[in-house]
């Protein structure tokens, strides 16, 4: 793939880019090695005070950086500057409590003195650079979520972004350094993805964190282990959003929408398969449907467009192939599923039902603004049903009753069960999965202490 930005709602390319040769490579590599001594030396207060002029700028870069994005991947531009606010939020979120994260730990003493030590402290110390090979679907999300706690850690950081997101990519070194990072702290990488497996074997860098497909994953996690080294990575999903006859029927409708839809339904934690207990399942999809119908698809620069287009032809053809596989193996299309005419890669918010394991669509992760509907007739079919698939991200459940939660909580394989509410990432929460959706986690202080060397400082008697 090309290193250039092509606006998907018209097909039009706008910008290219020639990769870096192996000795631009090797130089920024030796910035980030040399950088990387002298900023692991830094004070919180000194890291923080830089991180929170970069949250500064972003704020007054949201527009210009959300159209940018837009441009560039195709999410609906006022999603776009919630975007560039949310990374704002992080920055400034990791700048005043990374210190406290990331504190020395002193057992007591008495829980050590037949170690023969006389104190013990666990000191959490950077790593150095680290590889982030990081998607397009959120192109300064995904990134900032990364680079916010490593650089409060002392770490330096590599960027491989996505290469239909250049302009973004370059906009995240350029924003660092305006803010006064050292020149090599945050470095962009304009490489091929056949670049990445040669930078991981670089002792140089230490570690590597991946958001992407699970080939991706594999790819990354062979080579780090390989290679002995530390790896977190965010692959796909396929959420459960399950519905439980004691629910608010019209709010879990209306959240459910905007659950499938967000990002013109391209992320990782978007509700995909709406489970729906037979007591109010013709209720729900009524409401569900009629929801979905009703999304404005459109120019995604324009404010009022709900649903833009998909970020690229081959993601509309993926797409359309699973929705064609399920209508040749018996399934209902209620709305959508078929391509619009016009240019760009645009296609409906759709709704399938009576899916079975059989399935490309039950299997297969749906990166589009497409929901399977699935019929249970009890709490444990619907738990059979949610973990049914590869995938265990997160999930959503929507009911009153206690009981049930508590079983769903114990009972769902997934990295995060969200209660009459739609999965969101939070600077102050934990964020991954399970199973083929990865392992690791990003964000709060899970997240900044990933890529720390937690180090036992023991002193004798």
């Amino acid at each position: 793939m090309p290193i250039a930005t092509v606006n998907p709602a018209n097909g039009e390319t706008i910008k290219t880019y020639e990769p870096m040769d192996e000795e631009e490579l090797e130089r920024r590599l030796q910035l980030a090695e040399a950088t990387f001594r002298t900023y692991r030396t830094t004070s919180f207060a000194e890291r923080a005070a830089l991180l929170e002029r970069a949250a500064d700028l972003l704020d007054e870069d949201q527009a210009d950086i959300g159209r940018v994005m837009t441009t560039e991947m195709g999410k609906p531009v006022k999603q776009a500057r919630a975007e560039a606010a949310k990374c704002a939020k992080a920055m400034r979120w990791y700048a005043a409590h990374a210190e406290a994260l990331l504190a020395d730990e002193e057992p007591d003493p008495s829980d050590v003195t037949d170690s023969g030590a006389s104190r013990a402290v666990v000191r959490y110390r950077p790593l150095g650079p680290v590889l982030a090979v990081m998607p397009w679907n959120f192109p300064l999300w995904q990134v900032v979520r990364f680079a916010a706690p490593a650089l409060m850690a002392g770490n330096v950081g590599l960027l491989k972004h996505a290469s239909n997101v250049p302009q973004t990519a370059l906009y995240l070194e350029d924003l660092f350094h305006r803010a006064g990072f050292p020149v090599g702290c945050f470095q962009t990488l304009l490489v091929g993805s056949g670049a990445i497996d040669d930078i991981l074997r670089d002792e140089r860098v230490r570690a590597a964190t991946l958001t992407g497909s699970e080939p991706a994953g594999r790819a990354v996690a062979s080579t780090a282990g390989e290679m002995i080294k530390k790896t977190v990575l965010e692959l796909g999903g396929s959420d459960p959003f399950i519905v439980m006859p004691s629910a608010d029927l019209d709010r879990a409708a209306q959240v459910a929408v905007t659950a499938r839809v967000q990002n013109n339904g391209q992320s990782c934690i978007a509700a995909k398969r709406f489970i729906v207990h037979t007591d109010v399942y013709d209720a729900f999809a009524e409401r569900f449907v009629a929801g979905m119908r009703a999304l404005r698809v459109g120019d995604p620069l324009e404010e009022d467009t709900e649903v833009g287009p998909l970020a690229s032809e081959r993601g509309r053809e993926d797409l359309e192939e699973l929705v064609d596989d399920a209508r040749r193996g018996g399934a209902r299309v209620l709305c959508g599923g078929e391509r619009p005419e016009g240019p760009g890669w645009f296609y409906p918010p759709t709704v399938v039902a009576d899916v079975d394991r059989e399935m490309r669509i039950h299997r297969e992760e749906t990166f589009g603004p497409v929901a399977t509907l699935y019929r249970a007739n009890d709490l444990d079919e619907a738990v059979l049903i949610a973990n049914d698939s590869l995938f265990g991200l997160s999930s959503n459940v929507w009911t009153r009753d206690e009981a049930e939660v508590d079983r769903f909580v114990r009972d769902l394989e997934a990295g995060g069960v969200f209660v009459n509410g739609m999965t969101a990432s939070h600077p102050a929460l934990p964020f991954g999965g399970v199973k083929r959706s990865g392992y690791g986690r990003e964000l709060s202080g899970h997240g900044i202490r990933e890529f720390c060397n937690i180090t036992t400082v023991w002193h004798g008697a």
